[in-house]
């Protein structure tokens, strides 16, 4: 079977593209063993915009600043209270 070269690269692209995707609840925290973190209702997702600052901080939504990094032991990064 033949394949034509545009079709050739969209199914390697296709392949490439989706070969990275892991799917996951909002707020799934692996580790943690406890109820999954869901954001209090009618507060959009937003992705974390830099890395985590360290192991063991997860994504969280802060009442007042919005989304950012939060560590159980020594709470939110950048001292936000």
């Amino acid at each position: 079977m033949k394949f034509s070269i545009p079709t050739y690269l969209a199914a390697i692209c296709a392949t490439a593209t989706l070969a990275g995707c892991v799917v996951a609840p909002v707020g799934y925290e692996p580790g943690y063993g406890g109820p999954a973190y869901t954001p209090p209702p009618g507060v959009v997702y937003v992705a974390p915009t830099y890395a985590m600052p360290a192991p063991g901080y997860l994504w969280r939504f802060h009442a007042s600043y919005g989304w950012g990094w939060y560590h159980p032991s020594h709470g939110w990064h950048r001292g936000w209270r």
